[in-house]
């Protein structure tokens, strides 16, 4: 029996899963923690990967590895290979005013440049952004920026062997997908905007080569082929088996929808990023800030555990209770400051059932509104599969089958994104991609529009022209 490995360094852990490269079939797993924060040093990301592969029983008897990441992080190292600082990731927003900085540097037009540049407008989440707070903020780590990598291309060149002192910067690999959401790539081109990186550091330093979906990246010590990798939504993209057409829409702390497409997505609003996916083809995404944390928040106001709160909102309807979810602000629609409000109370519905499912039908009606703007996007939907640990809520599941007009499926819970880069590492020993996807069983979706539609009317209510209706 042929065994490939495949990784998943998220925010919060590291997960690694050694499958049947015939069958995908798990055959071990280990998973590691990773310390909390919008910057980490990461060291803490290989010592994570490190007890996790030891509490997999180890890489020696693998054939093949594939490390998926999250995405965004910006990892700047020196002329030693050592990092310079710890890296930022895609949740800290300190960046915002240097994303914001960037489009207005572009002019009346600046956001429809950088679409077009790109496929993506800065925002605080992308590495563009961060890499301009670095440059403004630090000049005296800027200047020693030699090259400039993503939490996964670091981790695969390490585990090639490189080390601070010990080191070839341009051994560092990445893949289109993870590129593609860095700001100063773009994927129907397949190159990098060097302008765009040179115009923040002055200088021109070391990007990771661009590996192809099968392309392989290097080895271990031990001879296990690397693969490319993969950002994690590409990734889980892979993992869960998605085509053209699927929109999977990832049920988070925040929430995801991307789109497996043929073809490039070029928003100026900014609301979807025109990423690229793990196979050559694109993935369009748009993302909510508020999903799980919702549900999570609503969970503790009522002081009830999840399953509790699950029961509670499967057993009756929001009576007219409307929760616009906005805990955190949004994204999508792009409301940075704005905040969550409940509408529509009355003596009758202020009860813990009502409040229950109206959080529910909130955080669903919200992933709605993400799926609206990739389809606006061009992105024609033929599916919704659902994914991640706020899809095993079965209120969620009955809000969705109602609120979606689109077919709705909701695969078996897995390690999606460590499984994607499992089967990658499948495909760079054999050249083609084994098809390992769990496929869910589907059922169309009744498109109930009411509670959408007072959804709707409450985030215009609040939030006029920029709500999405």
């Amino acid at each position: 029996m042929t065994l490939v490995a495949g990784v998943d360094s998220s925010t919060q852990s590291c997960k690694v899963v050694i499958c049947d490269a015939d069958t995908g079939r798990v055959v071990r797993s280990g998973r590691a923690a990773h310390p909390s924060g919008t910057e980490v040093d990461p060291q803490a990301w290989w010592d994570a990967l490190q007890q996790a592969i030891a509490e997999a029983g180890g890489i020696d008897d693998v054939a093949a590895i594939s490390v998926g990441g999250q995405q965004h992080g910006c990892v700047v190292l020196d002329a030693e290979g050592a990092v310079i600082r710890p890296a930022l990731l895609w949740n800290d927003t300190r960046t915002a005013g240097d994303a914001d900085r960037l489009v207005r540097e572009r002019g009346d037009d600046g956001a429809r440049w950088w679409a077009e540049a790109t496929g993506l407008v800065p925002v605080a989440s992308f590495t563009v952004s961060k890499l301009a707070w670095i440059a403004r903020n630090e000049p005296d780590n800027a200047a020693r920026i030699a090259a400039v990598c993503l939490p996964h291309d670091w981790l695969t060149w390490r585990l090639a062997g490189n080390e601070p002192g010990r080191a070839d910067l341009n051994a560092l690999t990445t893949d289109r997908s993870d590129a593609s959401g860095t700001g100063y790539f773009d994927a129907e081109t397949g190159t990098y905007r060097e302008d765009i990186v040179e115009g923040i550091l002055g200088r021109m330093p070391v990007l990771p080569r661009v590996l192809g979906p099968a392309e392989r990246a290097g080895t271990t010590s031990s001879g296990a082929v690397l693969g490319p990798g993969a950002g994690d939504n590409a990734a889980a993209a892979l993992g869960i088996g998605a085509r053209t057409g699927d929109l999977v829409v990832s049920v988070g702390t925040s929430g995801t929808v991307f789109a497996v497409s043929d073809i490039p997505t070029r928003d100026a609003s900014g609301l979807v990023a025109g990423f690229a996916d793990a196979t050559g083809r694109y993935l369009p995404l748009a993302c909510t800030l508020n999903a799980s944390l919702v549900l999570d928040a609503t969970a503790r106001l009522l002081g009830v555990d999840h399953v509790a709160f699950d029961e509670l909102a499967s057993s009756g309807a929001s009576d007219g209770l409307r929760l616009v979810p906005y805990l955190s602000g949004e994204r999508t629609p792009n409301l940075p400051d704005a905040t969550g409000s409940l509408l529509g109370i009355t003596l009758g519905n202020l009860t813990p059932a009502a409040l229950a499912r109206a959080a529910v039908e909130g955080v669903v009606c919200s992933l709605v509104d993400a799926c609206t703007a990739v389809e606006r996007a061009g992105v024609r939907g033929s599916r919704a599969l659902f994914v991640g640990g706020g899809a095993r809520y079965r209120a969620l599941q009955d809000a969705a089958r109602a609120t979606f007009a689109l077919p709705v499926g909701f695969p078996e819970p897995a390690e999606y994104v460590a499984l994607g880069m499992a089967r990658q590492a499948a495909s760079v020993l054999t050249g083609k991609m084994p098809d390992w996807a769990t496929h869910a069983a589907v059922s169309a979706g009744t498109g109930d529009t009411e509670p959408l539609a007072a959804y709707r009317r409450a985030t215009a209510t609040l939030w006029g022209d920029s709500a999405i209706r």
